[in-house]
C-alpha cells in the first residue's frame, strides 16, 4: 500500500514538472516567432468570404500594383491586362479559406499580443 502511495505521488510530480516545462517553452518561444500572414488586397472585402488572397510579391514591393489581370483563383498575374489595382498589405493571424481570408488583422503587434503570453510586440518586423 505504501508503496503504491510513492508511485502515484511520483508520476503526479512528473507530470506536473513536464507541464510546467511546457508552458515556459511555450511562453519562451511565442514572442519570436512570426505570426502568420497573407497578402490580401484591401480592397476586397466581402462580407460572407472575407479578403482575397493575393500574391505576396505585391505586399514585398510596396502594397500597389496596376496593370495585373486577376486570374482564375483570385491572384494578380504579371502580364498586362484589364489595369486591375490592389491595394495590398499584409493580414496577419487570419482564418483562411481557399483563397479568401477573414477575422485577422492589420496590425503585427496585435497578432503577436493576441497570439502569445503577454509579448509586447516591440520586436523586429
Amino acid at each position: 500500500m505504501a508503496e503504491e502511495i510513492r508511485r502515484r505521488r511520483r508520476l503526479r510530480s512528473s507530470t506536473v514538472a513536464l507541464g510546467s516545462m511546457g508552458v515556459l517553452a511555450a511562453a519562451l518561444t511565442s514572442c519570436g516567432s512570426e505570426p502568420d500572414k497573407r497578402c490580401v488586397d484591401r480592397d476586397s472585402y466581402d462580407f460572407l468570404t472575407g479578403y482575397k488572397i493575393v500574391s505576396d510579391q505585391l505586399c514585398k514591393t510596396g502594397g500597389t500594383a496596376s496593370g495585373g489581370k486577376a486570374d482564375r483563383k483570385g491572384g494578380y498575374g504579371t502580364g498586362t491586362g484589364t489595369g486591375t489595382r490592389a491595394d495590398a498589405a499584409w493580414y496577419y493571424d487570419p482564418d483562411v479559406d481557399g483563397r479568401y481570408a477573414d477575422d485577422g488583422t492589420f496590425s503585427r503587434s496585435e497578432a503577436v499580443d493576441r497570439d502569445g503570453f503577454g509579448c509586447s510586440g516591440s520586436g523586429g518586423g
